[in-house]
């Protein structure tokens, strides 16, 4: 059963180097998620977070010459935190996994699937990545030309690691899981992420090494303080910890399960079986969805700080925009899908769609309005089939958008919705000609003249609450331009469900032409 909390988590990431435009990309995307449905009027919470434990985090520190503990501090405080501030990033909670809040919790947990006699002790020999702090299987890796086995994730060596571990078992809730998915078909999205784990199910599941003994940054094994818990282990049990799981039932009821799990596809399998699998082994419920995105991809090879395709945030939005860049990868990239970026095509979407479509349009809408009735809006008084198709046209893209975005993860149907009904009005404006009809000064022209600009400019309030989760600053500057502040209060206020109403804006509005919404690009920085 669903609870009263629409709860959305990106993965919590882990903190070796900044983030790069991959980490920024899920978090936007659930940013934009869990805005649109605080604008349907839903209680929301979004989390996001750090995993700072483990080898990886261990080396890094090492390598720096700081303590694990210092460096997770330093990258918190300066980069994870302070990026998630700068691209406008709304969450409810950050959580760390060095915090006491979430570790005594971890111990707890796993005390009781040992104390229920789902973990084992045992000792494992294989392969290791420290990249992905995970033992691959067979088939997760690949062969470099001198015949070194290497993740196919990360491209580097793994290492072949034996020692005494703590086992889930795992293996024994492969048919739980199978009957799981079957019943919820859409608890995995994509279908072709859905199908990946079908597959990997129905192969037969290993128990899961839940222990380290070879090095000590974790979570210490209650039982036994020579382990510390496997990473994994350790990062999934943020989502229940940072909602009160173990310290406040009441706040617990009312938040978990999350809703979605928004993660990349290259953590799909923890977060598909291991996950849902602890919990059904402590009797707990599992997720509603867990949407795997694709990877971004810059010169055919995936982003990441491994290979040095990682590129900074800031990179992008000191030259764009902030709100064009949360706009552009949602927009330019279907949700779930590999996309590519390139730097000449933000451009080219920037200069075509946000500022020449739809920045134009409200700097038009806006002279107008001031030029012909001195930055009052007009009633309209003369409406006709032309303003019946631009009415519609609303109605249909709020319709869309609501059930892409809110619904389906479909980020870029619902924007490309909302920038399809943004062409129309262009279209209605090239059509209707405001500018000669101007010159005709008779009553009916000065009706037509005022139909005209309220249409456009009612339009532009729609398209003003559609783009609130994705643009927050532009569209206020949009709200704030059409004087829809006075009338129908805070844009936070207005319901994306209830956008494609026709005639919500209050004729006498002042309207003010602000700065230019999306301002000309200067050349590319070298």
């Amino acid at each position: 059963m669903p609870s009263p909390t629409y709860y959305v988590s990106t993965p919590i990431y882990y903190v070796n180097d900044a983030p790069h435009l991959g980490h920024a990309y899920t978090t936007v995307a659930g940013d934009v998620l869990t805005r649109w449905h605080r604008q349907r009027g839903e209680k929301v919470w979004y989390l996001t977070g750090t995993d700072e434990h483990g080898q990886k985090i261990m080396r890094t520190a090492e390598a720096n010459g700081v303590t694990p503990q210092e460096w997770c501090d330093k990258l918190v405080g300066e980069a994870w935190q302070p990026l998630w501030e700068h691209l406008n990033i709304a969450n409810d909670d950050f959580i760390r996994t060095t915090q006491k809040r979430h570790t005594d919790r971890v111990q707890e947990f796993v005390q009781d699937l040992y104390d229920k006699g789902e973990i084992y002790k045992g000792g494992y020999e294989g392969p290791y990545c420290v990249g992905c702090e995970e033992y691959k299987l067979p088939g997760d890796l690949i062969r470099a030309e001198d015949g070194t086995e290497l993740c196919a994730i990360h491209k580097k060596p793994v290492e072949l690691l034996k020692e005494e571990n703590y086992f889930f078992k795992l293996s024994e809730y492969g048919p739980k899981l199978l009957e799981f998915y079957e019943a919820n078909t859409g608890f995995i999205q994509p279908e072709s992420a859905r199908n990946e784990v079908l597959n990997f199910v129905r192969q037969g599941l290993q128990d899961l090494s839940i222990s380290r003994s070879t090095f000590d940054w974790g979570v210490p094994v209650p039982w036994d303080p020579q382990h510390v818990i496997y990473v994994w282990v350790d990062a999934l049990l943020n989502y229940a910890t940072a909602v009160g799981y173990g310290a406040d039932q009441a706040r617990f009821e009312e938040v978990f399960p999350a809703d979605v799990h928004l993660v990349g596809k290259d953590i799909l399998r923890f977060h598909a079986i291991i996950w849902p699998a602890m919990l059904m082994a402590n009797g707990l419920p599992v997720p509603g969805k867990v949407a795997a995105n694709g990877w971004l991809m810059v010169g055919g090879e995936k982003m990441s700080k491994s290979n040095l395709t990682g590129i900074k945030p800031q990179d992008l939005t000191s030259h764009f925009g902030v709100d064009a860049y949360r706009w552009y990868f949602l927009r330019a990239i279907a949700f779930g899908q590999d996309g590519s970026f390139s730097w000449e095509d933000f451009t080219a979407r920037y200069t075509s769609e946000l500022a020449n479509d739809y920045g134009n349009l409200a700097s038009r809408v806006a002279a107008m309005v001031g030029k012909y009735f001195g930055g009052e809006l007009p009633a309209a008084a003369a409406d006709g089939a032309a303003e019946a198709a631009v009415q519609e046209g609303l109605a249909r893209a709020a319709a869309e958008a609501d059930r892409r975005i809110g619904d389906e993860l479909d980020f870029q149907g619902g924007i490309l919705a909302v920038f399809d009904f943004v062409k129309q009005v262009n279209g209605y404006l090239t059509e209707q000609e405001p500018w000669k009809v101007a010159k005709d000064e008779s009553d009916a022209g000065r009706a037509r003249l005022a139909t005209i600009l309220y249409t456009a400019a009612e339009a532009l309030r729609g398209v003003a609450v559609l783009l609130n989760p994705v643009m927050p600053d532009t569209s206020q500057q949009l709200w704030d331009s059409l004087g829809a502040e006075a009338a129908l209060g805070s844009l936070a206020d207005q319901r994306v469900q209830e956008a494609g109403v026709w005639g919500a804006l209050t004729p006498g509005a002042k309207v003010t032409k602000g700065a230019v919404l999306f301002p000309r690009l200067e050349e590319k920085p070298a």
